[in-house]
C-alpha cells in the first residue's frame, strides 16, 4: 500500500511540475528582460512610451515561462507600489498595470507603442 501511494505521489508530482528545476533560471532572465525594457525606456527618452516598454518589458519576461512570468509580476507591483508611496498618481498607476497585465498576459506591446518610436524598440 505504501509502495503504491509513493508510486501515484511520485507520478503526480512529476506530471504537475515536470519543469519546477527551470523556475529560476526564468525568473532571473525574466528579471533581466524587465531591466532591457526600462533601461530602453530611459535611452529612447520618448513621450508618452512608458505604457509600451511597461508591456514589453512584461511580456518579453512571461515568454520566459512561469519563473519569468512570476519575476514579471513581482518588479512591476512592486514598483507601481513604491510610485504609489512617493505620491504617484493613482490613475497613472492603474493605467501602467493595465499594461503590465497586457504584456504578462501575452498580449503584443505594440498595442501600446507611441508613433514615431524609433524601429530600434
Amino acid at each position: 500500500m505504501k509502495l503504491l501511494l509513493a508510486g501515484l505521489f511520485l507520478i503526480l508530482a512529476v506530471g504537475t511540475h515536470a519543469q519546477w528545476y527551470n523556475f529560476p533560471r526564468e525568473a532571473y532572465q525574466g528579471a533581466r528582460d524587465m531591466r532591457r525594457a526600462y533601461d530602453d525606456m530611459i535611452d529612447a527618452n520618448w513621450k508618452n512610451s512608458d505604457k509600451y516598454f511597461h508591456a514589453r518589458g512584461n511580456y518579453d519576461a512571461a515568454q520566459r515561462g512561469p519563473g519569468g512570468r512570476w519575476a514579471a509580476e513581482v518588479i512591476s507591483n512592486g514598483r507601481e507600489r513604491v510610485q504609489e508611496f512617493i505620491g504617484r498618481g493613482h490613475e497613472d498607476s492603474a493605467a501602467d498595470q493595465q499594461a503590465n497585465r497586457w504584456g504578462r498576459d501575452g498580449g503584443d506591446p505594440n498595442h501600446y507603442r507611441p508613433a514615431g518610436l524609433p524601429d530600434q524598440y
